[in-house]
């Protein structure tokens, strides 16, 4: 299965984004497979799916690449709940609200994250994000939406 939780194969689900051979066709595909990409490994296609306005992007590509690899070789990937996801506005930006579950060394490091998200010309690419952790919200991660999700 996928690391995304799309419940398909990763060979028919985020495989072809990683290798290159297709670009995700909307902002939640492409958070799907960023999730999926640290789960194996996939630092560059991380880089790569990078907006140019991201700040790791003023860094060396082979430095950031090799942080995102030992970041994502040092925990684990269990799953992931889209909690909701806005098309592209008039400016363009997508946004995605989801519930990443992650642990480091059996301890629990999962998240709550708005995305922002916008297209390059080539493909959807991530820009930023607003992230909480569970014990920061009042409500349990699951029950959030983009309109209820906490910015402050």
């Amino acid at each position: 299965m996928c690391p995304c939780s799309s419940g398909q194969r990763y060979k028919q689900c985020c495989a072809s984004f990683h290798k290159g051979e297709a670009e995700a066709p909307d902002a939640e595909r492409l958070m799907r497979s960023r999730y999926s990409a640290f789960a194996q490994r996939e630092a560059a296609y991380l880089w790569k799916t990078l907006h140019p306005d991201h700040p790791m992007r003023a860094r060396p590509e082979a430095e950031v690449v090799r942080e995102l690899r030992a970041f994502a070789q040092a925990h684990q990937y269990p799953g992931l709940v889209v909690l909701g996801h806005q098309p592209a506005d008039a400016t363009g930006l997508s946004r995605v609200l989801f519930f990443a579950k992650v642990f480091e060394k059996g301890k629990d490091q999962s998240f709550v994250e708005r995305s922002d998200f916008l297209h390059d010309g080539t493909g959807w690419r991530y820009l930023d994000g607003v992230l909480k952790l569970p014990r920061e919200l009042k409500v349990p991660p699951e029950s959030l939406t983009l309109d209820t999700f906490p910015t402050d």
